[in-house]
């Protein structure tokens, strides 16, 4: 059977349109496809966002509780630093008084010949300013060595090393922060040994203070004096360091 020309033609003009129809569809078949692949990579998406949020929230509940714990152990230090507040308030106030009562020894004759002899007095009072020293500077314990220097001024209130007894018993408050009871010890040193090798240091210190009080004015006019009467002396350069520190944060 021979086909007409007209039907031929009719063939060859239906070719591109099947061949249009079947590259849409293979198009849509990838497009339904790549939507099915989206659509299950979203879902793992949102499965891991899910998980990291859960693994977050339980993160941010136990740093709560750390947060909440270490709350209440630093209000029960302040109750602590409180109550020995007040017992070094106490003690400091008793040594300020002067209850202590000197102790007067009857002097010892000595023979030119003999050498000279180490008193017991004397070294059970250098052993006693060396345990609160060491414990303040060798064992970084404040606390204990503010108690042993005040058992040291007690005990000796006249001692040779008494001016050093105080300025340490002064460092001892002031590593505690308990800055009153610190300002008040290096002001006793200042006023009973004024010609003290320490008594450069104490005023730096007492300067310190006044700042950590919030007694700004007080602790700028004691860096002030501290420069003026040591201008070569090593607190001086501290004293300096600090008012510019001062200056910067205003």
């Amino acid at each position: 059977m021979r086909l007409s020309f007209g039907t031929l033609l009719l063939l060859l003009a239906a070719l591109p349109v099947q061949a249009q129809r079947a590259s849409l569809a293979d198009r849509v078949s990838a497009l339904e496809s790549q939507a099915a692949t989206q659509t299950q990579g979203t879902g793992q998406a949102n499965m891991e966002l899910l998980n990291r949020t859960t693994q977050m929230q339980d993160e941010i509940r136990a740093l709560r509780a750390i947060i909440e714990q270490l709350q209440n152990d630093l209000e029960q230090a302040r109750q602590r630093n409180r109550e020995q507040y007040i017992d070094m308030d106490s003690r400091v106030s008793a040594l300020e008084g002067g209850s202590a009562k000197p102790v007067t020894v009857a002097p010892v004759p000595v023979k030119p010949t003999s050498p000279a002899k180490p008193v017991p007095a004397a070294a059970g009072e250098n052993a006693a300013y060396q345990t609160a020293y060491n414990s303040l500077i060798k064992q970084g314990d404040a606390v204990a060595a503010a108690g042993q220097f005040q058992s040291f001024l007690q005990s000796y209130p006249d001692s040779r090393l008494a001016p050093n007894a105080w300025y340490w018993l002064g460092e001892s408050y002031y590593a505690t922060a308990s800055y009153e009871l610190a300002l008040k010890s290096f002001g006793i040193l200042l006023e009973r040994f004024p010609d003290s090798g320490k008594t450069p240091d104490a005023m730096l210190k007492s300067a310190y203070c006044q700042l950590e009080l919030k007694n700004t004015a007080q602790g700028k006019q004691q860096l002030e004096r501290v420069i003026a009467l040591y201008p070569e002396h090593p607190v001086a350069e501290l004293a300096r360091s600090r008012l510019r520190g001062l200056s910067l944060g205003q």
